[in-house]
C-alpha cells in the first residue's frame, strides 16, 4: 500500500454551501462543503493502481520531493523507490566508490553518477541508475543548463542493483530499455543470488555466476569492479 501525501491546487465554483472541485485535466471530483484553505490529503493507493503523470508534473514532483527517489516510464506511470536499507546501501556505496576511484584517475574520459542523479531517456522515461557513466563526448554536447537538471540522454554505463524486494523481471526490463535508449554496457547485481546479468548492445544477455569481479571492457577501460563486498 503506497499513501501520498497530497496538497491540490484547485478550481473552485463557490456554490450556495458546497464547492465543485476540478482537477487540470478538466474532470469533476465530488461535491464539497468550500474549505477556507488548501488542505493536505493523505491518499491510500493499492499496488495494483499504478499513478500517470505528464513529464512536466513529474519534474514539479521531483523538485518539490529531493529527497524521495522518483522515476517514471516511458508510458507516464509514476514509480516511487522505497530508501534503501543498510545492505544495498553498503553495497551500492561500494560500487560508486569504486567508480569514482577509477573516474577520478580517468577523468579526461567522462563522468561517474550516483543513484540520486536523474536521467531523462530518448523514450521519456526518467531514471535512476544505482551508478552510472557519460563519456566526455557526450557530456560536453549537454549546456550547463542541460547539466543541471535532469540529464536528457542515456548513460553510457549504467548499473542496476537488486535489493531483497526488487522485481528481477522489473529490473532486467529497465536494463533492456537502457539498451534501446543508448547504453553501451550495462550491469544487473544481483547480490542474494550472487549473479551478475551483462548487457551489450546487440548481442544476448551474458550471465556470469559468482563472478569475483566485472571488466568495464572498451566502455569503461581499465575499470575493473571487485565484488567481494558487495557479495558479502
Amino acid at each position: 500500500m503506497l499513501t501520498l501525501a497530497l496538497n491540490l491546487r484547485v478550481n473552485l465554483l463557490r456554490g450556495d454551501s458546497t464547492t465543485r472541485i476540478h482537477l487540470y485535466d478538466g474532470s469533476e471530483v465530488k461535491m464539497l462543503q468550500t474549505p477556507t484553505q488548501p488542505e493536505t490529503l493523505s491518499l491510500e493507493l493499492p499496488s495494483a493502481i499504478a499513478l500517470h503523470v505528464t513529464p512536466e508534473q513529474f519534474e514539479a514532483l521531483a523538485a518539490a520531493n529531493r529527497d524521495l527517489n522518483l522515476e517514471r516510464t516511458a508510458e507516464g506511470e509514476l514509480i516511487l523507490n522505497p530508501p534503501t536499507g543498510g545492505e544495498s546501501g553498503r553495497r551500492n556505496f561500494s560500487i560508486t566508490g569504486q567508480l569514482n576511484r577509477w573516474c577520478e584517475e580517468q577523468e579526461d574520459l567522462g563522468e561517474g553518477f550516483d543513484s540520486s542523479t536523474g536521467f531523462k531517456l530518448p523514450n521519456g522515461a526518467n531514471r535512476s541508475p544505482d551508478a552510472s557513466w557519460v563519456s566526455r563526448k557526450r557530456w560536453q554536447l549537454l549546456t550547463p543548463q542541460q547539466r543541471k537538471g535532469f540529464v536528457a540522454l542515456c548513460p553510457d554505463f549504467v548499473v542496476e542493483l537488486r535489493s531483497e524486494s526488487d522485481s528481477l523481471s522489473k529490473l532486467q526490463a529497465k536494463m533492456l530499455e537502457y539498451l534501446d535508449n543508448g547504453a553501451s554496457l550495462g550491469w544487473l547485481i544481483d547480490p542474494q543470488n550472487r549473479r551478475v546479468e551483462i548487457y551489450r548492445p546487440g548481442r544476448d544477455v551474458e550471465l556470469l555466476a559468482n563472478p569475483t569481479e566485472l571488466s568495464g571492457e572498451d566502455v569503461l577501460p581499465g575499470f575493473v569492479l571487485n565484488l567481494r563486498r558487495i557479495f558479502t
